[in-house]
């Protein structure tokens, strides 16, 4: 699984981050966390609005810094898991 965190690198970006890295290992998950900064990577995705979570090369948010539970949420859904 990759995780891309989209963003600036702002404080927004970067607790979102730290969430994500939360949430995999609260799940058990392993997985690759970029951190993409440039906003010509990011306006590749369709986001107007950083920060952005995609996984697996699809957007699963933008704009708001998702808490811990909610990332678990997104990894849980089915297609998400890889064991």
């Amino acid at each position: 699984m990759i995780i891309k965190i989209l963003g600036s690198g702002c404080p927004n970006c970067l607790r979102l981050e730290e969430n994500t890295r939360t949430a995999l290992k609260n799940l058990g998950i392993e997985a690759e966390i970029i951190k993409v900064k440039d906003y010509n990577e990011i306006s590749q995705y369709g986001i107007m609005r950083t920060p952005g979570v995609v996984i697996d090369e699809k957007v699963v948010s933008y704009g708001k810094v998702l808490n811990v539970q909610e990332v678990m949420a997104l990894l849980n859904k089915p297609g998400h898991i890889r064991l």
